[in-house]
């Protein structure tokens, strides 16, 4: 991330902050990317990401849009704050005296932040997914959405689907603690090849262009380097994420099929999809993580957390 010396608690609250900020903003383009890449030949309901978005609405209010953003606003902070923070801890640990890392050391700084991450992230991805796929999969919704007669008058109904404690109850339940890292395979393989990509990408495109006066980069290339890095990141590691929606998502369709693991996933999903399958939803990621790594650039650029920091810390005294 930025090279300037942030602390732990800084770092915490700017995570936070961005995560919260970026996740509102882009949290329907994912649940787009989450319908299209789950929904198979067989029972294709959406087009398109727009198309996904109108019908989500149509048929399940606006609130509709935002199924599982909870579970993502509840642990986003943390899953960022580790994210970040094992990002700076490994640069630390690799860096000799001082001196700027190598691409390998990047690499591997960036290697072990995403396995850091994935504690967090996968309980989170899991429940997101079924929340944000309930819509689909329900009948009343496929329902509204196919074999209704054109211009047809639509009633904003609430679909029933379950809670993300009463998913986390049944998982528990049934499968233990296990159960909430259901595709913690899958997850790995797509979360530390994207850190991998996108922290030594960002660092070295904030690297260029003029800086300021402190030697820091100004705002608008640390912007632009956090939307490049994050959608190149995001579009090359897709095929990983396509799997690991499949595997996480627990509720199926009448045409859906179940999956053993990765690669009875990747075995199915070429016979009965072909190749293109693992390119769904790639540009509704890279419209997601582009503008959010971008805001977590400017989260760090504007020093939130420090202002924060102050502010607690002038209260005390």
């Amino acid at each position: 991330m930025a090279e300037k010396q942030i602390s732990l608690s800084a770092k915490l609250i700017n995570g936070g902050i961005a995560g919260l900020i970026g996740v509102t903003c882009v949290f329907p383009i994912d649940l787009a990317k989450t319908r299209l890449q789950n929904q198979r030949n067989g029972s294709r309901i959406y087009t398109s990401m727009s198309d996904c978005l109108r019908k989500t609405i149509r048929s399940e209010g606006f609130c509709g849009m935002y199924r599982g953003a909870a579970v993502n606003l509840t642990l986003v902070t943390p899953e960022k704050a580790i994210k970040l923070a094992a990002n700076d801890f490994f640069r630390h640990q690799l860096s000799k005296d001082g001196q700027k890392l190598t691409l390998v050391g990047e690499m591997l700084a960036g290697c072990g932040a995403g396995t850091c991450q994935v504690i967090v992230t996968t309980p989170m991805e899991m429940l997101k997914i079924q929340l944000q796929d309930a819509g689909r999969i329900g009948k009343e919704a496929q329902r509204k959405l196919i074999g209704r007669e054109e211009g047809a008058k639509m009633n904003v109904d609430q679909l029933k689907s379950p809670t993300a404690l009463q998913l986390s109850r049944a998982l528990l339940k049934d499968k233990g603690i296990t159960g909430l890292y259901t595709g913690l395979g899958a997850t790995l393989l797509r979360d530390v090849p994207f850190s991998i990509i996108y922290f030594p990408l960002f660092a070295n495109l904030n690297s260029l262009g003029r800086r300021n006066t402190d030697g820091s980069a100004p705002f608008y290339i640390s912007f632009v380097s956090g939307c490049l890095a994050g959608c190149t990141a995001a579009v090359a590691v897709n095929p990983v994420d396509v799997l690991k929606t499949r595997l996480q998502s627990l509720g199926r369709g009448r045409h859906d099929d179940t999956y053993s693991g990765i690669k009875d996933c990747i075995s199915k999903i070429l016979h009965h999809e072909g190749p293109s399958a693992f390119l769904k939803g790639a540009y509704c990621r890279a419209l997601v993580i582009a503008p959010l790594f971008g805001i977590v650039q400017v989260v760090y650029f504007l020093g939130v957390g420090e202002f924060v920091l102050s502010l607690l810390h002038g209260q005390k005294h």
